[in-house]
């Protein structure tokens, strides 16, 4: 039996039994999407920013704040969306240390006898290869809770390590995967370290899309990546200190104006996506902002405080050396810097790219994990 789930103001999450997945088809709140843009209509604009029209240094400009905000009201088509989206599902699970919580995942089931599960976010295209030659996966993709479509947590203390706890046990209790492998980026790379630490018998082989640098001496690529984290650290991190001290007082403001929400993501995209390359569609920017618009803000806000400032949770997880195969690549826009702390099997430097290369290089992001996955090192961790 599939169910209808419908989001908005009065969010309504499925009554589960333990570890038994429900299906459910995704339906917004009209009402909600009625007051969205009678809210964008009646946005109060500040005064236009005091710098060059290509000079982003003092944030969101307003010229592309007005016109995807119009865009928002006028043209884009959530409904859409819903015809489009995959079939989703929801689970409770027990997580130790924690309690009970429901997790919200897309399952996309391969018709190979030979497919690995996959703990993967962006892509269904690896359960269906297009070649007998490339490795095929069960697909997961959960959403962390409090993210996109993921509940809420109803306690205090959800970060990546009871987050790692929860997916293992979708994967493994509700699912009945004894083993899988993984694929991270962002917190993911944080997610998935984590699982492959704390369940190494189930989490065969990662793959990471956000990594560390740390070397005596850097190849020139290196260089090029370490100005890109020193610019993130003195002039890019300030929505970081704000969002993981004080949470709850900014999730307010973005979590009532879809305006002040919308600004907030323009700025990120233009630093973080690598514009020279690939250029956001406006149907994708409001597509992205409005799965953090529909449940309200604060929920993903407070998993930076946990993460970031009431634990060492992210630090944690980049300071465990993980023995299990693990595949990096590397773009030039998205850069960590720690200690290498795993079994690297595969590395790879690319010239284009930014913070959302299954987005920005879809081809190139499928092509890395396939061939990290179909590689010997796996094929045989995985069998073993």
């Amino acid at each position: 039996m599939t169910h209808m789930l419908t989001l908005g103001r009065s969010k309504t999450f499925l009554m589960l039994a333990r570890e038994e997945p429900v299906p459910f088809k995704l339906k917004i709140d009209r009402e909600l999407i009625v007051s969205t843009k009678a809210k964008l209509k009646l946005a109060r604009y500040p005064q236009q920013e005091l710098t060059a029209e290509d000079d982003w240094s003092q944030g969101t400009k307003l010229k592309e704040l007005k016109r995807l905000a119009e865009y928002w009201r006028k043209e884009y088509d959530w409904q859409e969306e819903e015809v489009l989206s995959q079939s989703h599902f929801q689970v409770a699970v027990d997580v130790e240390g924690y309690g009970a919580l429901n997790i919200h995942y897309v399952h996309e089931v391969s018709d190979r006898e030979d497919a690995m599960p996959l703990y993967e976010k962006s892509s269904m295209a690896f359960a269906h290869p297009e070649s007998s030659f490339q490795p095929a996966s069960h697909v997961v993709a959960p959403s962390i809770p409090g993210f996109d479509l993921g509940p809420a947590p109803t306690n205090f203390g959800m970060g990546p390590t009871n987050v790692a706890r929860a997916f293992d046990a979708v994967m493994h209790r509700a699912l009945g995967y004894p083993k899988y492998v993984l694929q991270g980026g962002d917190f993911g790379s944080f997610i998935t370290r984590s699982v492959a630490i704390q369940f190494p018998q189930r989490a065969r082989a990662q793959h990471l899309n956000m990594y560390q640098l740390s070397s005596i001496f850097y190849s020139d690529w290196e260089k090029k990546a370490m100005n890109v984290r020193r610019n993130f650290e003195v002039d890019q991190s300030g929505y970081l200190e704000q969002q993981k001290t004080r949470p709850q007082t900014l999730g307010i403001a973005l979590g009532d104006s879809p305006l002040d929400l919308l600004a907030w993501f323009i700025e990120k995209l233009h630093d973080w996506v690598d514009t020279d390359n690939y250029s956001l569609s406006d149907k994708e920017v409001i597509t992205f902002v409005m799965m953090h618009w529909i449940q309200g803000a604060t929920p993903g806000l407070r998993f930076y405080n946990v993460a970031f400032y009431r634990s060492r949770d992210t630090e944690s997880t980049f300071e465990t050396y993980v023995p299990q195969s693990t595949g990096v690549s590397m773009y030039p826009k998205d850069q960590l810097h720690a200690q290498r702390v795993a079994n690297i099997q595969f590395w790879k430097e690319h010239t284009k790219g930014g913070h959302f290369s299954s987005v920005e290089c879809p081809d190139q992001y499928l092509k890395d994990i396939r061939e990290f996955f179909g590689g010997l090192a796996v094929t045989k961790a995985f069998k073993d």
